[in-house]
């Protein structure tokens, strides 16, 4: 019998081969695109489940504004001659205002103590990230994998948070605080790189921003917290943030997946198409038979692998990279002394310490928001530039002004335009190095900005005697 549509079969047929043929010559970079180019709502929720990360990130970060607090206190002695200095009239001659159990530096007698110790009690916590920083993301990039680097890490701060709990001494809780930081240092980080790989180009940007969003909200529950728990032990503030993750991390292992690069560049195919099929459209879902991952990707050749060294070697050898890379942290380094400095700070403004801190975190969703409709219409390095510019003029100032209400104006101001240049940044950052060593790259912002954070709490302490040094 002869066919009476012969032409148009055949143009199918033609069309079926030079999209066989194009298909054949897509590298994984793009048969991934090509799939997940679009935000699906299975997408944007894991997506969002993963930037809820940032939630318990923000509150093990900025927790020790409260527990470390230095109490206000008063004369008991009528006779006392100096009500200024707390460390030159005798013990039985003042008193806390609060109960002893309500701070670290009460509890365990460091009122006198210089601002190297008082400073450790935080700065322990950012020297764990960093060393958690060059460990741990090793085993993301090589044997763990983003997810369940994620899912090892929250637990691991959780629980370390829930002992520190129960330190009996200033050595007991600044070892604890390190391991908490150790599991810290790569959750926002794997959260960030996790959910870029599971989103298109399209929609990468807008989607990282959630994260900067559920960071403030954590940041914006300690107060809240601490306010409930007024005059209770420090003690109450560490379980009440550190149970909560422990959950999440059980969602995480059932309701995410991992990234489909990382699982290709492992070798394992069947996960890789399981994956791939899970994330993408509906409509883009028929077409990823076997056949299709024979036929498109040529695994034997393409097969590489790029862990955390090689990958900095790559960017050591290469002018441009070593180049950026530099750049890429010396500005990270800058903008998080600001970011992690001004709260821990806030307790040498002279305004109450839980309406400041609650203003700082608030601040901090306008300027994720101011991002998030900015992000594709502004010049990355000038935008960059004027933001930490102003943020550094307004800090300066607000040392030199004595009203209470311009000090912390000012220091709004300063806060806020911090967060949208380190927001900023790191979006620039994912922009600025190709697939290969965007994960290393994304790394190094990380440690700069936690040796940026070792620095703050000892500034913070020596600033509460002299304003200008900090």
């Amino acid at each position: 019998m002869t066919d009476p549509n012969p032409m148009p079969l055949r143009r199918d047929n033609q069309e079926f081969e030079s999209t066989r043929i194009v298909e054949q010559r897509l590298s994984i970079d793009d048969t991934i695109e090509r799939f997940i180019g679009n935000c699906g709502w299975i997408q944007f929720f894991q997506a969002t489940l993963l930037s809820f990360a940032y939630f318990f990130d923000a509150q093990q970060c900025f927790i020790g504004v409260f527990t470390n607090a230095e109490p206000t206190w008063h004369c008991t002695s009528p006779g006392t001659s100096s009500c200024k200095n707390i460390c030159q009239i005798p013990r039985d001659s003042w008193n806390w205002d609060m109960p002893v159990h309500t701070s670290i530096i009460s509890e365990f007698s460091l009122e006198c103590s210089g601002s190297i110790i008082t400073g450790l009690l935080a700065s322990t916590f950012f020297l764990g990230c960093l060393a958690g920083g060059l460990v741990l993301s090793t085993l993301a990039d090589s044997s763990l994998g983003w997810k369940n680097m994620l899912i090892l890490s929250c637990p691991l701060m959780s629980l370390s948070g829930v002992l520190t709990a129960f330190s009996t001494n200033v050595w007991m809780y600044t070892s604890l605080r390190f391991i908490s930081g150790f599991g810290r240092s790569t959750i926002a980080t794997c959260a960030l790189v996790l959910s870029a790989e599971l989103i298109g180009k399209k929609w990468r940007g807008n989607v990282g921003i959630i994260g900067f969003i559920s960071f403030p909200l954590g940041f914006l529950s300690l107060p809240g917290i601490a306010y409930l728990t007024k005059g209770s032990s420090w003690r109450l503030l560490y379980l009440w943030t550190c149970i909560p993750p422990l959950f999440y991390s059980v969602s995480l292992y059932f309701l995410v997946c991992e990234s489909p690069r990382y699982l290709y560049i492992k070798g394992r195919k069947e996960d890789f198409a399981k994956t791939l099929r899970s994330i993408t459209a509906p409509a883009n879902r028929v077409s990823l038979t076997d056949s299709f991952f024979d036929r498109c990707i040529k695994w034997e050749d393409e097969l590489q692998e790029t862990d955390y060294y090689s990958a900095m070697k790559i960017l050591l050898q290469t002018s441009w990279a070593l180049r950026r890379l530099a750049s890429v942290k010396v500005v990270g380094f800058g903008v998080s002394m600001i970011y992690f400095g001004m709260p821990l700070g806030l307790g040498n403004l002279a305004f109450d310490l839980y309406w400041s801190v609650a203003l700082n975190a608030f601040v901090q969703i306008p300027a994720a928001l101011t991002i998030f409709f900015l992000v594709g219409k502004l010049n990355r390095k000038f935008s960059i530039l004027g933001l930490a510019i102003l943020s550094g003029i307004c800090t300066v100032t607000c040392v030199l002004v004595r009203w209470k209400g311009m000090q912390i104006g000012l220091e709004l101001i300063s806060y806020f335009c911090g967060i949208a240049a380190l927001d900023f940044f790191m979006i620039y950052t994912l922009e600025l190095f190709p697939t290969c060593v965007r994960n290393s790259a994304v790394s190094m912002l990380r440690l700069a900005m936690m040796l940026g954070g070792v620095s703050c709490p000892i500034l913070v302490a020596t600033g509460r005697k002299n304003g200008l040094l900090s």
